[in-house]
């Protein structure tokens, strides 16, 4: 599969915040997610009664978005099926069976969401693609029939992003 620059600009980057997530019409699927990084500008508060994490955390920073970080829209005209799960349930088991390429935005050529979509619908007129987003927050499991179309938002012409 063809692999696009916007997909290798998405992978780029060290890791990423789901910060919005929207249906803009039926069954169409908008994502923005922001570039975090290692803030080693800000120090961890460490309460001094607590001598042993101080140890722990001298050398740990927030992972955060700050000024200068890149924010990605990605949107499907269409999907099958899309499955958020939060990022500390959705990293245990055993996929050592799937088949991907991509780091951080995903493309699988075989995955359990594949089959759980193969197993529980039907009537798809084309083959559907599996993408995954791995946020540090939310991992996102897009079902489609076509990659989505990639843009970097320029924080200038944007208005503010809402974190939640």
């Amino acid at each position: 599969m063809f692999i696009s620059p916007e997909f290798d600009s998405v992978n780029s980057v060290k890791y990423l915040y789901l910060r919005e997530l929207s249906e803009p019409r039926d069954n169409s699927l908008r994502l923005v997610v922001q570039e975090a990084v290692e803030n080693r500008s800000a120090s961890p508060s460490v309460p001094s009664k607590i001598p042993e994490l101080v140890d722990i955390l001298k050398d740990a920073w927030p992972i955060e978005s700050v000024e200068g970080c890149k924010t990605f829209e990605l949107s499907w005209k269409r999907y099958a099926a899309y499955l958020v799960t939060e990022e500390l349930v959705g990293s245990g088991g055993n996929y050592d069976d799937e088949v991907y390429t991509g780091r951080l935005l995903r493309v699988y050529a075989r995955s359990h969401f594949l089959d759980y979509l193969a197993r529980n619908t039907g009537g798809h007129g084309e083959p559907i693609q599996h993408f995954k987003l791995v946020c540090l927050n939310h991992l996102i499991d897009v079902g489609s029939y076509a990659a989505p179309n990639i843009r970097l938002i320029d924080p200038a012409s944007e208005s503010p992003l809402q974190i939640h």
